[in-house]
């Protein structure tokens, strides 16, 4: 474009010169030559122009000239503020935010990720490259005082107690009644010798003379037998009720009763400070470690076998439910603005530094490189237009 705009300006000097050594012969010549003479005016004006933005026209160091290598930090500074006050202000991010589906998206991907992506294949050798890297021992130790700080700080209790209510509003707690009675009729088949001797030691001398007490003993098997048979089979069950009634009163006093709330916590932080859990951690890291590792290191595999199913229906569940969508998208509009306010600053310093530490060759080529096409096509437009503005005049001049 640059020799596409010189070559224009070299053609109108051309122009000009058959246009003087015509117009003797003939007059009508003279509109060609104030064409051509009012272009290179408008030409070298706009060459002057933007070759004075990046450096000295023909090294002569005419003031205001060369203005982008000597306001280098000006420019810096006002390219941060500018970022600064028109792209990483809370409201203007939350905004832009607001209009960005990042639970659809994530659900897409994971719903249907593209077949040797370059970016789970990139993502995958990152991430296995950083696991290896860090010193597992510590790593580990990090991870698990990061969750265990993380529990400290959580009261259980009230979400134990949400979770079952909200179990028992679906009729997600039924499943749990009918696994605890499957398990109550298998314990009691396992242990039908002791509960006979119970009731032999516990019956008198007649009884077991008679041999009524294995007698009684087998009324009464028979009669929990059937009564867990009739709490599997009838879900409105009145021995059912009276253990629904007693879940949905543990999930109450779970929520509202200090004295239950405070065992839980207590039971919490014992759990936590037991050792066995810090070993039972420890192969539950390195084991996780492990399936990290070699998924990161074969991505295709990962997404092949039941993790793929798990992470393709998390995808599914992410673009059916708008409720959990919702909250999605709010914690990384929210996550966002407070990257935004708490690191706009740095963000904005690291353009600004980077900037300056640009030596004066490095700014100037790059940024003609970027704009430096469309100031060609000002040089040419001048060109052109400044040989019509030349003519125009010309032929006012010549009527008048």
């Amino acid at each position: 474009m640059r020799r596409t705009a010189t070559g224009l300006l070299v053609v109108m000097a051309g122009l000009f010169g058959l246009a003087r050594w015509m117009e003797p012969a003939y007059p009508a010549w003279s509109f060609v030559r104030a064409f051509a003479e009012a272009a290179m005016v408008g030409g070298m004006a706009d060459w002057f122009a933007v070759t004075a933005l990046f450096r000295h026209p023909l090294g002569i160091p005419i003031p205001h000239t060369a203005i982008i290598p000597n306001n280098k930090d000006r420019i810096a500074e006002t390219l941060a503020r500018f970022l600064r006050e028109n792209f990483l202000t809370p409201i203007i991010v939350s905004r832009r935010m607001q209009r960005i589906d990042v639970a659809g998206a994530v659900g897409r991907f994971l719903a249907d990720p593209v077949p040797g992506g370059r970016l789970r294949k990139g993502a995958g050798r990152l991430l296995a490259d950083a696991l290896e890297a860090l010193d597992p021992e510590r790593l580990g130790t990090m991870v698990r005082g990061g969750l265990v700080a993380q529990l400290r700080r959580l009261e259980v209790a009230p979400l134990i107690g949400q979770a079952l209510a909200a179990a028992m509003t679906d009729g997600r707690h039924r499943p749990i009644i009918d696994t605890m009675i499957l398990w109550a009729d298998r314990t009691l088949d396992a242990n039908q010798v002791l509960i006979r001797e119970s009731v032999a030691k516990r019956a008198g001398s007649l009884l077991r003379w008679t041999g009524l007490d294995e007698r009684l003993a087998n009324a009464i098997l028979d009669a929990l037998h059937k009564l867990l048979a009739e709490m599997a089979a009838d879900p409105d069950h009145p021995v059912r009720a009276k253990s629904e009634e007693g879940m949905a009163e543990l999930a109450h006093r779970l929520q509202h009763d200090p004295e239950l709330r405070a065992k839980v916590e207590h039971a919490k932080e014992e759990i936590l400070d037991n050792p066995a859990i810090s070993l039972w951690w420890q192969g539950v890291w390195e084991q996780a470690r492990a399936g990290l590792l070699r998924a990161a290191r074969s991505p295709d595999t990962a997404v092949a076998g039941f993790i793929g199913d798990g992470l393709r229906q998390l995808g599914d569940t992410l673009q059916r439910e708008p409720r959990l969508a919702h909250t999605i998208n709010r914690f990384a509009r929210r996550a966002t603005v407070g990257i935004t306010t708490g690191y706009g600053d740095q963000i904005v310093r690291v353009v600004s530094e980077t900037v300056r530490r640009w030596d004066t060759e490095t700014l100037t080529g790059r940024l003609e490189q970027t704009v430096g096409r469309d100031l060609q096509y000002i040089r040419i437009n001048g060109t052109l237009v400044g040989g019509l503005v030349g003519l125009l005049i010309h032929t006012f001049d010549t009527l008048i």
